[in-house]
């Protein structure tokens, strides 16, 4: 009786009360094939400030964004930040580095819905769900952060892929210009360009909790002749010091001379 009480109780546990899952994958470029693949690589999470990839090819192949420095703009109060970092005035470039929120929004804003929404089909970008949170109407600015917009770390390798081989049907400028402003880091001789997502599951309420922190480093890197496109996703079921992203990142560059030696 007890096993079977047990066996019960499992099933109304919410999947988010196991413990959390991470991945990391790294495939060859431009051969797709699979160097290291460790952890759940299929499961699909917010996708936070990673998205700000794709969030840069639409934006330079609209002509919002004009060029690394163009357009600048400057932080108002209205955006509400609560980072003193976000409260600057912000360029494509600064935006990549310091992953600043409120310049990804007023991107998708001056876009529109419908065009937003077309961009992402076109990128065929994880679940393509940019509705947004449940009666909200906020899939213009909220979708990608913790919200209905999903993908998994094989989508978020096929998407750097699809970027590296001008697969999307955008102007060659786009790509030329996004490559140009990803943020570099190296390790193990590695020049490495990548974006970092710091987010959380949500709790029943729709708040995020803290308790279940994720974050991402998704990108390419090169080295000697050789290329790599590699997606890193850590889970956590306690509460972290750090943000996801910026974790993410420090353990992908740790550890990466110990997966390609």
């Amino acid at each position: 009786m007890r096993l079977i009480a047990l066996l019960c109780l499992a099933f109304l546990v919410p999947s988010s009360a196991y413990a959390a899952t991470g991945c990391t994958l790294v495939v060859s470029y431009p051969e797709g094939q699979i160097l290291h693949e460790a952890g759940d690589c299929a499961q699909r999470q917010s996708p936070a400030s990673s998205f700000k990839i794709p969030l840069a090819l639409l934006g330079f192949d609209s002509g919002i964004l004009t060029d690394a420095h163009t357009p600048s703009m400057p932080y108002k109060d209205e955006y509400t930040s609560d980072m003193d970092v976000q409260k600057k005035t912000t360029d494509p470039t600064i935006w990549l580095k310091d992953s600043i929120v409120w310049y990804s929004q007023q991107l998708t804003l001056k876009l529109g819905t419908d065009k937003f929404k077309a961009y992402v089909e076109q990128f065929d970008y994880g679940n393509m769900d940019v509705s947004g949170n449940p009666e909200k109407n906020d899939g213009l600015t909220q979708s990608w952060l913790g919200s209905s917009l999903k993908i998994s770390p094989r989508e978020q390798v096929n998407f750097i892929t699809k970027l590296l081989n001008h697969n999307f049907g955008i102007s060659d400028a786009a790509y030329q210009k996004t490559i140009a402003i990803m943020p570099e880091f190296s390790a193990s001789g590695w020049a490495i360009f990548g974006k970092t997502g710091t987010s959380w599951l949500r709790d029943t309420h729709g708040d995020y909790d803290r308790s279940k922190p994720l974050g991402w480093f998704v990108g390419w890197a090169e080295k000697d002749g050789k290329k790599i496109v590699f997606a890193k996703l850590v889970r956590g079921d306690e509460k972290w010091d750090e943000y996801g992203g910026p974790k993410a990142r420090s353990e992908f560059l740790s550890e990466l001379g110990k997966i390609l030696p």
